[in-house]
């Protein structure tokens, strides 16, 4: 069975494994018990070659300028939402308990899920995040996109760090750099992977023939930030236009995610909606 999947999401998460299957980090986790490593960020982190330390650790101790960016986050954070995670300056790293300081990376920030089977990617969908932000946070994710520079990268880590392992995983990198892990897929993007996705995911936990799924038709994964809701004709637009709109009541500032398989006026929508 399904691990962790909210009720309104069932009917995405078919059919049923025969073998416990997480969804969230801390089933995940728990199920996991020989490769949970990768929830340490630090450890990845200091594994890409980065500058990283825990809290309490000068970043000017190991090079860096007072007025370089870092970014701060948890070592490990099992509950989402990028909780306590910000970027500051070098001269102003909080020494708080549990925290770690990355020098700040740049470039296109992507995540990557992958069916992994023996520590061997079988599978793989990259989705890049937008370039336009609401506060440090992309307002849509582009999901199914090409990129073959770091269809490598990917393989080589899973390989590495993931010996052994079958399910799937995630792992998000910037400028081509992991920052983070986990060990279950990007469930907000799920809805655009296809028809195919979840009975080949379950196949494969199941140890069933599998078939690995073609590419993702892939879409817009659109962030509703702000204080106003969708408007009635808003909403009977998207609908139209066979968007799905998500409520979402976990992530402070954003009112719902859309969902829209159509690249071109989900992005048109933003523009007339978002940005105005």
């Amino acid at each position: 069975m399904f691990i962790g999947v909210l009720p309104e999401r069932a009917p995405l998460f078919q059919p049923t494994p025969r073998s416990e299957v997480a969804v969230n980090d801390a089933a995940a986790w728990r199920l996991n018990p020989a490769h949970r490593h990768v929830y340490d960020k630090l450890g990845v982190a200091l594994d890409a070659g980065l500058r990283a330390a825990p809290c309490g650790v000068d970043p000017r101790a190991l090079g860096l300028a007072p007025d370089d960016w870092v970014f701060v986050k948890p070592i490990v954070n099992l509950a989402g939402m990028a909780l306590q995670a910000r970027a500051v300056r070098a001269e102003a790293v909080p020494n708080e308990p549990g925290l770690f300081w990355c020098e700040r990376l740049e470039g296109e920030h992507s995540s990557t899920d992958c069916l992994v089977r023996e520590g061997q990617v079988v599978w793989l969908a990259h989705t890049r995040a937008s370039e336009r932000k609401d506060r440090a946070r992309p307002i849509y994710w582009e999901v199914g996109v090409e990129r073959p520079e770091l269809d490598v990268r990917v393989r080589d880590w899973v390989e590495r760090h993931l010996s052994g392992y079958t399910g799937l995983c995630n792992l998000e990198l910037i400028g081509g750099q992991p920052i983070e892990a986990h060990l279950r897929g990007s469930n907000g993007f799920l809805e655009l992977y296809g028809p195919d996705f979840v009975p080949a995911w379950v196949a494969l936990m199941d140890g069933e023939p599998f078939e690995a799924p073609p590419p993702v038709p892939g879409g817009l994964v659109i962030s509703l930030f702000g204080t106003e809701p969708l408007t009635d004709d808003q909403a009977a637009a998207l609908s139209a236009a066979g968007a799905l709109v998500r409520p979402d009541a976990q992530t402070p500032d954003r009112h719902a995610v859309i969902l829209c398989p159509d690249k071109a006026r989900g992005l048109e929508w933003i523009d007339r909606w978002l940005t105005s």
